[in-house]
């Protein structure tokens, strides 16, 4: 039989993909775990691995589509007996209906139930179910044969290729044909909604198509901004310590190849603040309110097809090296577009750091269902108050933002200072 190869859920909430690339083409043999193609879902383009053994006979969907919906056929493999080379058989067109002039204010008739043939094929007996392959029932259909008296010599009888191949075709009985009835009248598709017209000015641009993971980003932050009820909280955090703790523990990791960022100190101090303060770690779902037991720190990375949070999961857990061997191979893996549904949905807060790119402070979009993003600058140089007196730090500002539905500015304001004071007293992040 044939095996018809459909889009896949790639994701829980895949709905449509878009079939990027194929890597196979018509005549490819393929076994199972064979990469067949790329397939971009809402979050990212991930490669599409054969189930079944067999010969592709069919590229049903091409490459560069669209708005695919899961579960249709994209591909055709050939079955048992199929023969590969052979096109898939087309339906023959139906022959033209017999028109009736109808007043044009009147609606057509329902069609009148067509009389009996005068003569019909004779039926298989009963209980002599004809078992044949689809390629022997194709080639039987073609040349009028009739498959109740041939000898099938395939498994337990089944009538295979080779057995319809010199048969001969039975006489076709003569059959009247039956008056067409006339059709009833096609209902008029609705008009597509126009496009939503945005004027240009005049000014020269070029128009580039949206991919799937930067709809989704719209699309969620969108809808994050008009149903979270955000409350932002920033505080200024001394580093220096932190700075020096992470070149010592980088000269002893050193022979491990291992490398600390600050951003891995980071995640670190965000998972153990999370857990001093149980009731920041939360999600608003509806008429009930979720605690979790484990921080699991999503983190944003600026990935080619727009922005991705790997998360590290259990990040209060596990220990700074680890977190930075986790994070530097899911930030890989994410610039390429590989990332697993399982490691880029869930997470109960996220982080984005734009330090790297000199900013000071800014605002993040909550996550949904997320109940907080923590968003932190650059460290940099400035006037300090260090034990009341006037001095130059490496300071950073970090900002929380907070579900308000969710989590009260108080409580927010205490994750704030237990995040701070775990950065600027960092061995608590290594006890």
């Amino acid at each position: 039989m044939p095996i018809a190869i459909k889009m896949p859920a790639l994701s829980p909430t895949m709905e449509e993909g878009t079939l990027s690339k194929w890597l196979v083409k018509v005549g490819d043999t393929v076994s199972s775990g064979d990469i067949m193609a790329e397939i971009e879902t809402d979050k990212a383009t991930m490669e599409f691995e054969a189930v079944d053994e067999g010969v592709i006979v069919s590229i049903d969907v091409a490459e560069g589509s669209e708005g695919v919906k899961v579960g249709t056929v994209i591909a055709t493999l050939a079955g048992e007996d199929e023969d590969a080379s052979a096109p898939a058989p087309k339906a023959a067109p139906a022959p033209a209906p017999a028109t009736t002039p109808t007043p044009a204010a009147t609606p057509a008739p329902s069609p009148a139930p067509a009389p009996a043939p005068v003569a019909a094929a004779a039926p298989a007996p009963k209980g002599d179910r004809v078992v044949a392959s689809p390629l022997a029932k194709r080639i039987a259909a073609d040349k009028g044969i009739d498959l109740a008296g041939v000898k099938g010599t395939g498994p337990n009888g089944r009538i295979v290729k080779a057995d319809v191949a010199g048969a001969q075709p039975a006489t076709a009985p003569v059959v009247a044909s039956a008056p067409a009835a006339t059709p009833a009248a096609a209902p008029t598709p609705a008009p597509a909604p126009a496009a939503a017209s945005v004027p240009d000015f005049g000014i020269p641009y070029e128009a580039q198509k949206l991919n799937n993971v930067r709809k989704t980003i719209a699309r969620r932050l969108t809808e994050a901004k008009q149903t979270i009820p955000h409350i932002y909280l920033t505080v200024d955090i001394q580093l220096d310590a932190l700075l020096k703790l992470r070149g010592q523990l980088n000269k002893a990791l050193e022979a491990q190849g291992v490398k600390l960022s600050v951003n891995d100190l980071i995640i670190k101090a965000l998972a153990k603040a999370l857990l001093q303060v149980p009731k920041c770690n939360v999600s608003f779902a509806g008429d009930e309110l979720r605690s979790f037991s484990r921080a699991d720190i999503s983190v944003a990375v600026a990935a080619p097809s727009g922005l991705i949070t790997p998360i590290i999961v259990d990040a209060g857990a596990k220990s700074i090296s680890t977190i930075a061997t986790e994070m530097k191979e899911l930030a890989n893996k994410a610039r390429e577009g590989k990332l697993q549904p399982h490691e880029y949905q869930g997470g109960t807060a996220s982080l984005s750091n734009l330090g790297m790119f000199g900013i000071k402070q800014f605002d993040a979009v909550i996550n949904p269902p997320q109940g907080m993003i923590m968003a932190v600058g650059a460290g940099e140089q400035r006037p300090y108050v260090v034990d009341g007196a006037l001095s130059i730090a490496t300071v950073m500002s970090a900002t929380g933002s907070f579900d308000h539905r969710a989590i009260d500015g108080a409580d927010g304001a205490e994750l704030m200072q237990a995040f701070k004071a775990l950065i600027e007293n960092p061995l608590g992040l290594v006890a």
